[in-house]
């Protein structure tokens, strides 16, 4: 058998996560049975979502337990097979990341096909963080001719593709980012206006700068101040698609909700939470129409890249000190 590295939680964080959450255990990795394969990650992720499983609440997705390894998106190759539909040399997605290798069964992996894009992007631009822009901005907002669109978090794994997203469709696209570099960064990628909001002092009139009749749709990764702005800015009948609220993920009490939750009345503004799983069903046309905006130049994606499983605890601490831009990876061979 061989040793391998994996991450478990060793107990729950109260506010922002530290080292002391996180434990780097040594474990024996069992030989493949019937039906099974044993797989090397080369890649694993870590996105905001995970900080609400370090919790012990009930949510969309099952809390990480107590000093056992934790879970997430990883893509890996098959070093051993014990199963028909999977050889040696197989590139596989699963949710076993978090850990150097595993063995398992055949059933639960998806085997992956390139299709000449990076591997790692389909923990991505091409995986679920893609498919989450392509699925909120198009049918939960319902993007259409005409819109005008506010993206926060734009330089984020999710955010970036929103952007870019909307403007390979033609949209007049506002984004927003933390700091110089993912300022630049937006402009880069064709954002009409970009907004630092650290340097901002009024964030409402930073969005109507860059669209002085209103927003249309309004792509919420961040929550907070940048929600409680777009309502300002939002024109009649603008649709809200409601993705993540990293201002408020590791508040150690509840924060106080958007004051003007009242302009939904007047302004006829359709609010939706939603999550990608359930638009699963968009992925095959999301690839093809992905794939065709990345060989027409429309659409391209940053990394930011750690090392090593034990790099793992500060990928993850980093996304909620904005150290990303664009994805946040690990590559673990």
């Amino acid at each position: 058998m061989t040793t391998v590295r994996e991450v478990r939680l060793k107990s729950r964080p109260v506010g922002n996560p530290t080292h002391d959450n996180f434990e780097i255990a040594a474990v024996e990795l069992k030989d493949p049975g019937p039906g099974e394969v044993q797989v090397k990650n080369l890649w694993m992720t870590v996105d905001p979502y995970m900080r609400g499983r370090m919790n012990d609440v009930k949510s969309y997705a099952p809390p990480f337990q107590l000093g056992e390894v934790m879970t997430g998106g990883a893509v890996g190759q098959v070093t051993a097979s014990n199963d028909a539909n999977l050889k040696e040399g197989d590139l596989v997605l699963s949710q076993l990341g978090w850990r150097e290798a595993f063995t398992a069964p055949a059933n639960t992996l998806q085997k992956l096909d390139p299709r000449g894009l990076p591997v790692q992007a389909f923990l991505g631009a091409a995986g679920m963080p893609g498919l989450t822009a392509y699925a909120g901005l198009l049918r939960v907002a319902a993007l259409k001719e005409g819109d005008v669109v506010f993206v926060s978090g734009g330089a984020g794994a999710v955010g970036s593709m929103v952007a870019q997203i909307a403007k390979a469709k033609g949209h007049r696209v506002i984004a927003s980012a933390g700091g110089p570099e993912k300022v630049a960064f937006l402009k880069s990628i064709g954002v009409d206006h970009a907004i630092d909001y650290k340097a901002e002092k009024d964030l409402t009139a930073a969005i109507l700068a860059g669209a002085p009749d209103g927003i249309d749709v309004y792509f919420d990764n961040v929550g907070g101040e940048h929600l409680e702005a777009a309502l300002n800015a939002a024109r009649l009948f603008a649709r809200f698609a409601i993705c993540g609220m990293i201002s408020i993920y590791n508040a150690t009490e509840p924060q106080p909700g958007p004051s003007n939750l009242a302009l939904l009345i007047g302004k006829n503004i359709r609010m939706e939470g939603f999550i990608v799983s359930h638009h699963f069903d968009m992925m095959p046309k999301f690839i093809e129409d992905l794939s065709g905006w990345a060989r027409e130049g429309k659409v391209t994606w940053k990394e930011t890249v750690f090392e090593g499983i034990d790099k793992a605890p500060d990928a993850f601490m980093g996304l909620f000190k904005g150290d990303n831009l664009g994805k946040m990876l690990v590559k673990l061979a």
